[in-house]
């Protein structure tokens, strides 16, 4: 079994059991990742994986990637531009993300405003499911603090998270459950009022 296939196994049987609404955090203190490759199948429905990006498309292709609206023309169908860069407006705002245009392209976006572009994808097609894989790792303070604010309105929408990140600090501001993995392995799984920051950084140096 391959480290993707082994952490695909493990994220099937947490989301099995995660609560209709609520922030999981996977603590991950020895994994392989390949984010961009991740495709999870949760009760026979795909779950939303934030790191799926693409750079060279503008920021409304992003959105409705795979999903564009089109419109009728003869026996034909025509890419509905003007629809869907007023539902990539009203999808950002439903973030609270200003960008200056839906049609900016992708890749001018600082790492923080992707995952608000993601988050904002996922929320504008009712994801009830999704996986954030280390979100907050490349991004500024005053990023990282917008970025926690997302997995509390997915909350807030009813929207189960598995939150995958090595910053206990994160864990305690947004996570209800913490679920500690070493060596592909889960050692730990607590609710936030049953553990602590220390406890959790034990844990993972312990192995």
């Amino acid at each position: 079994m391959t480290v993707s296939e082994a952490k695909d196994l493990i994220l099937q049987g947490i989301f099995a059991n995660i609560a209709a609404a609520g922030a999981l955090v996977q603590v991950e203190p020895n994994a392989s990742k390949q984010p961009d490759e991740a495709k999870f199948l949760i009760g026979g429905k795909m779950v939303g994986v934030v790191s799926a990006f693409f750079d060279k498309v503008s920021i409304m292709r992003n959105i409705f990637m795979g999903r564009a609206p089109t419109t009728p023309v003869g026996l034909l169908r025509w890419l509905n531009v003007g629809r869907m860069a007023q539902e990539s407006v009203k999808a950002l705002e439903g973030v609270a993300l200003a960008l200056r245009s839906p049609d900016a392209i992708a890749e001018q976006l600082s790492d923080g405003q992707r995952q608000g572009v993601a988050i904002a994808r996922a929320m504008y097609f009712k994801t009830k499911r999704m996986i954030l894989d280390e979100p907050t790792n490349t991004l500024s303070v005053k990023e990282s603090h917008k970025a926690l604010n997302f997995v509390t309105d997915l909350q807030a929408q009813g929207v189960s998270s598995i939150f995958i990140t090595h910053n206990l600090q994160h864990v305690h501001l947004v996570a209800d459950r913490m679920v500690v993995l070493s060596q592909g392995s889960k050692v730990g799984d607590y609710r936030k009022q049953d553990t602590s920051v220390d406890e959790l950084t034990s844990l993972i140096v312990e192995g």
